[in-house]
C-alpha cells in the first residue's frame, strides 16, 4: 500500500491561508497540515523532522509549502529549507507567500500575450509601473517583468522612503534593476501612467488605483492589467472578465482579474502536481510559476 502524500504547510502568520490548503488537496495530495507562526529559526527543524520519519522512498512523497506575506522572508525560508535537507533525505518544496508568485506570474504572463497577440510584440525594453508597489504581489510582478527584459518601477501610496527600501531589497536579492516612484496624490499617479507602456494595477482590493481620465493621455500604454476583483476594480475600464479588450478612450487593451485568476490557479495547481510528480526534489518559486504560466497563457 503506498504511503499518503502529506503536505506540510508553514507561514509565519496567524493562520495558513484556506485557500492555499483547498489547492493542495484538490492537486491531488492526501494530507495538508499547517504550522503557524513559524520563524525561519524554526524552519532547519521542521524540515528534519519531515524527513527522518519517513524512508528515502517516504519523501518523495512528502513536500512543504511556505506561505506568509513577504516575499524575501519566504524565499529565505526556501533557502533555510533547502539546508536543512539531507540527500537521500529531502522533500520537495514551494513558496508561494500570500498566493503572490503564482498571481504575479499569471498577470506578467496574460501581459505578454496581450503583448503577442495585439501588438506583435514582448517585455523587452517596456516600461512597466506597478502601483500597489509595497505589497507583495506587486512586488514580485515587477522582478519577474524586469528579469524577462521589462523596465520595471515600483509605485508606493504613502511617500517614496517604503518603496525605495523594498526596491533596494528587490534589486540586491535578485541582481535587477528596478526604479521607485510615490504615487501618493492623483497628480503623481496621473504622470506616472503617462510614461507607461504596461500598467499592473496590484493594490488593495476594492481600491480604485487609477481612472480612465489619467488613462487616456498615457499615449504609450499597452496592455493595463488589474487583479483586483471586489468593485471597484483596480482600473477603470476594466473588468473583471477582460483577456485583451480594448480600454475605452486609449490604445490599450485590459486585462480583468478572473482572466488573470484562471491562470494562477492553474499554475498553483501545476506547481503542487509538479511536486507530487517530481522523481527528484525540486524547489519552486516565483520564477517556475512564471515557466508554468507562460505555457498556460498561451
Amino acid at each position: 500500500m503506498a504511503l499518503p502524500r502529506i503536505l506540510h504547510m508553514i507561514t509565519p502568520l496567524k493562520h495558513m491561508s484556506p485557500f492555499d490548503v483547498n489547492m493542495a488537496l484538490d492537486a491531488g495530495y492526501d494530507h495538508a497540515i499547517p504550522y503557524t507562526n513559524v520563524t525561519i529559526e524554526d524552519v532547519y527543524g521542521l524540515v528534519q523532522d519531515a524527513i527522518f520519519s519517513r524512508s528515502p522512498d517516504g519523501t518523495k512523497r512528502t513536500g512543504m509549502f511556505i506561505g506568509g506575506k513577504r516575499a524575501i522572508e519566504a524565499l529565505d525560508m526556501m533557502d533555510r529549507a533547502r539546508k536543512a535537507m539531507v540527500p537521500p533525505f529531502e522533500i520537495s518544496v514551494f513558496a508561494d507567500p500570500a498566493g503572490s508568485f503564482t498571481t504575479a506570474a499569471a498577470m506578467v504572463a496574460c501581459a505578454k500575450k496581450a503583448l503577442h497577440d495585439k501588438f506583435k510584440t514582448d517585455l523587452k525594453d517596456k516600461k512597466v509601473i506597478v502601483f500597489g508597489g509595497t505589497g507583495v504581489v506587486a512586488f514580485a510582478s515587477a522582478v519577474i517583468a524586469t528579469m524577462d527584459g521589462a523596465k520595471a518601477v515600483l509605485v508606493g501610496y504613502d511617500g517614496p522612503e517604503r518603496v525605495h527600501r523594498l526596491t533596494m531589497e528587490a534589486n540586491a536579492r535578485f541582481e535587477v534593476n528596478l526604479d521607485f516612484a510615490d504615487g501618493s496624490t492623483e497628480e503623481q499617479k496621473a504622470a506616472l501612467a503617462r510614461e507607461a507602456d504596461i500598467i499592473f494595477a496590484a493594490g488593495p482590493a476594492g481600491r480604485r488605483l487609477l481612472t480612465r481620465a489619467q488613462l487616456e493621455p498615457a499615449k504609450h500604454l499597452e496592455v493595463a492589467a488589474d487583479v483586483n476583483a471586489v468593485p471597484p476594480s483596480g482600473i477603470e475600464g476594466v473588468g473583471v472578465n477582460d483577456n485583451g479588450k480594448p480600454i475605452e478612450g486609449t490604445g490599450a487593451v485590459g486585462i480583468g482579474a478572473l482572466a488573470i485568476g484562471n491562470v494562477k490557479y492553474k499554475t498553483e495547481t501545476g506547481l503542487f502536481r509538479k511536486m507530487i510528480e517530481a522523481d527528484k526534489p525540486v524547489y519552486l518559486d516565483f520564477r517556475d510559476a512564471y515557466a508554468l504560466a507562460q505555457k498556460l497563457a498561451s
